[in-house]
């Protein structure tokens, strides 16, 4: 027998074939709708409870509304990226129809029945966004550095003479004195507000922030004070042009209509001016009650060991001053963590629930450190939708904060820390609020 025949045959190599696609996510087991808490009273432990839940869970926002809430960092910052989300409720929320049949849905219309750059999806988004860039620029927001400083130093020079007063016992209202009044100047001082309407500025920002009063008549007071305090804002403007962003859009309206309507003038202005001081209000006091929590951390920070930028970065992710913001919407399906997002299904923007995840920040998460300097937070948004206005927060709070602290190294709550109360709000996270003892 030869050589060959005695051979035995080889046997043929198999293919290398390509592993298998991993089979999709299970879907999630129905969880049933939990009612948010409108009072705002425990936004950690509220949100805590809901990540228990899974990453991304149905809600009902005050009245009942139903929307989709996403309890984690990854999942949040997936969808708002995704352009698949929009935040026009005119074009994706198969829900709007309703509204004028529920009254106790009113109060979400001061938020999605208006049109700006909150509301805006697409072109009309970037169009809205580019007309208000302007004002935000690096080079702008840092030549009011002076102004903002000068501003600081008058509102504490009047905090030390307010706590002198007879029967003031050396106690002041920090929101009161300082807090609110510094980005409202700053911010009206760059849109030509004149005095007379800062209050009814002030008072229209917080009614629209109120989501406790659900009745029909808190909602028809705020679209009444829509049709007055605005209007007469462009009207005084209209007569006194000035060196202000709010002639700027005037002008931009009257010259080219297909710039900017009308309507969309009127509410671009809400957004912008109440934006630019309603979050500062509550960036500035989250920082002084949280570092009067954590002592041992404040003299850090006045020793130089740690930033007054890494303090603003923690207190951002941990108690960022808004905690959701309502709404976007699914423009088609969206398959997430186990879950169909359904085309015209809401979805609340769950900054605090991003900031506080143990998954992107460790068991540890929900502990204030100013050390972690956390630059990764949400609670400015992301991508295209990012705060146009955080610059000039970041700086009026980098500004307020060093001040107050070298002004009054010894101040102090006035008040037992379980008596501060937070704004009525799920939106606003922020003290009614801040009595302080300057000495």
């Amino acid at each position: 027998m030869s050589e060959s025949m005695s051979a035995a045959p080889v046997p043929p190599v198999p293919p290398v074939l390509p592993p298998p696609p991993a089979a999709p996510a299970p879907p999630l087991p129905p969880v049933a709708p939990v009612a948010i808490d409108p009072f705002g009273a425990d936004i950690p432990a509220e949100w805590e409870r809901l990540r228990a839940l899974g990453p991304i869970v149905p809600v009902e926002l005050p009245g009942g509304i139903p929307a989709w809430a996403p309890t984690r960092y990854r999942t949040l910052r997936e969808l708002i990226l995704d352009p698949r989300v929009s935040k026009d409720p005119r074009k994706h929320w198969a829900r709007l129809p309703e509204v004028e049949h529920r009254p106790e849905w009113g109060w979400v219309m001061s938020w999605l029945g208006v049109i700006n750059v909150l509301t805006a999806y697409g072109p009309d988004h970037t169009r809205l966004r580019k007309l208000v860039a302007p004002s935000f620029t690096a080079r702008r927001t840092e030549a009011l550095r002076p102004r903002v400083g000068a501003i600081t130093e008058t509102l504490l020079t009047a905090l030390g003479e307010a706590a002198a007063e007879p029967g003031a016992d050396g106690v002041v209202d920090l929101k009161d004195g300082f807090t609110q009044p510094l980005p409202t100047r700053v911010i009206c001082e760059l849109f030509g507000v004149p005095d007379e309407l800062k209050p009814d500025l002030v008072r229209l920002i917080a009614a629209i922030m109120n989501t406790v009063d659900q009745s029909a008549e808190h909602a028809a007071s705020v679209q009444e004070q829509f049709g007055t305090v605005l209007p007469a804002l462009i009207a005084h403007k209209t007569e006194h042009p000035g060196d202000d962003m709010t002639t700027e859009l005037i002008r931009v309206r009257d010259e080219d209509g297909d710039r900017l309507s009308e309507e969309e003038l009127l509410f671009t202005l809400l957004v912008v001016i109440g934006a630019g001081f309603e979050t500062t209000i509550n960036l500035i006091g989250n920082t002084v009650v949280t570092l009067l929590d954590h002592p041992e951390q404040l003299a850090a920070v006045r020793a130089g060991e740690i930033s007054w930028d890494a303090v603003i970065n923690e207190v951002l992710r941990v108690n960022p001053p808004i905690a959701s913001l309502p709404l976007r919407f699914a423009v088609s399906d969206i398959d997430i963590e186990g879950v169909t997002i359904r085309a015209g299904e809401a979805i609340l923007t769950t900054f605090a629930a991003a900031g506080l995840d143990p998954e992107r920040y460790g068991p540890d998460a929900a502990v204030f450190d100013a050390a972690r300097d956390a630059d990764d937070h949400l609670a400015f948004g992301v991508g295209v939708h990012r705060c146009i206005g955080a610059p000039l927060a970041r700086l009026e709070a980098g500004t307020a904060l060093p001040a107050l602290f070298e002004r009054y190294p010894d101040l102090s709550l006035a008040v037992d820390r379980a008596e501060l109360r937070q704004v009525g709000s799920f939106i606003a996270y922020g003290w009614q609020t801040i009595p302080l003892r300057l000495s």
